[in-house]
């Protein structure tokens, strides 16, 4: 009986550690594609006000 609860144990843990690895590549893919991002110029459009002033 106290194989079993120790095995229960064991997957337990080695599934929480799984689990864990996996968020941690998650968020870095997350932060490699900010950052490459970082590098690229801004692509918003520039906005020329032309009007005169009253």
């Amino acid at each position: 009986m106290k194989i079993v609860i120790l095995l229960f144990a064991m997957m337990f843990g080695f599934g929480a550690s799984v689990k864990k690895s996996a968020d941690d590549q998650k968020e870095m893919q997350k932060r490699a594609e900010l950052n490459e991002y970082k590098s690229y110029p801004n692509m918003l459009p520039e906005v020329e006000i032309v009007a005169e002033r009253q």
